[in-house]
């Protein structure tokens, strides 16, 4: 019996139209992790949640020599350490703030080397572009990172292999201040964080505008006192994530 190449072409063709999406769907499954109610419920590792006597302090999008050394001032006066996640690309203009960072006691971690969403990168691209900004950072602190946080907070497939592959640690947040805005002012940025925020949280801010609107790092630099005085009225100290006793998983 003849075999029909056709039917064959067909049959193919058939397969990956099945095929094609069910792997789009795995490769973004883990997407869901973005809804931040969900996975602070759910994830609590993910979500970065800790120990209920203490806040985790992070930024991301640096390092920034234009207004990263603001904050550094800032939480040296207030005897406070943060986590800051860094991108490699920014990290490339000014080693020697990320060194500085390091010295000081800050933990740093990874923002992958480009800011852009892991949904739009194969399993290849995400793994170049972490492992990029991890070696990176070890080169430039004598210490290589582990933690990451992804772009935009969205989590694929491929970035978990990675993060495994690597030795990474990924980590959201609880309570964000929608900092990034241009329309956002302290005020709005203190109510933001704190209206989310309760003891074992993780907080996020921006210690540069370069993905944000312009000068927005003003406004979280504005911000970041009131922020830590509710956190210290109600008693929550408030420090890197490595010290926050993270939840296994």
């Amino acid at each position: 019996m003849r075999s029909d190449p056709g039917q064959l072409t067909r049959t193919v063709r058939r397969a990956g139209a099945i095929a094609l999406p069910a792997l789009a769907a795995a490769h973004a499954a883990p997407v869901i992790s973005t809804f931040g109610p969900l996975r602070n419920r759910a994830m609590p590792r993910l979500a970065g949640r800790g120990r209920p006597d203490h806040v985790a302090l992070t930024f991301d999008d640096g390092p920034d020599h234009l207004s990263t050394p603001h904050f550094l001032r800032l939480l040296d006066a207030r005897g406070i350490r943060a986590t800051f996640f860094l991108l490699g690309s920014m990290l490339a203009r000014s080693p020697g703030l990320a060194k500085e960072m390091a010295a000081a006691g800050h933990e740093i971690g990874i923002h992958g080397w480009h800011h852009r969403p892991l949904l739009l990168r194969g399993p290849r691209a995400t793994y170049d572009d972490l492992a990029r900004a991890r070696d990176a950072v070890a080169e430039v602190t004598g210490r290589p990172p582990t933690l990451f946080r992804p772009p935009y907070g969205v989590m694929n497939t491929a970035a978990h292999l990675t993060c495994r592959r690597l030795g990474l640690t990924p980590t959201l947040w609880t309570a964000w201040g929608e900092d990034w805005r241009g329309r956002a002012t302290p005020d709005s940025v203190h109510r933001t964080v704190t209206r989310d925020l309760s003891g074992g949280g993780t907080i996020l801010l921006h210690d540069s505008d370069c993905t944000s609107a312009p000068d927005s790092w003003r406004t979280t630099l504005a911000a970041l006192p009131r922020v830590l005085d509710t956190c210290e009225t109600h008693g929550w100290r408030v420090g890197p994530l490595r010290e926050h006793g993270v939840p296994g998983p």
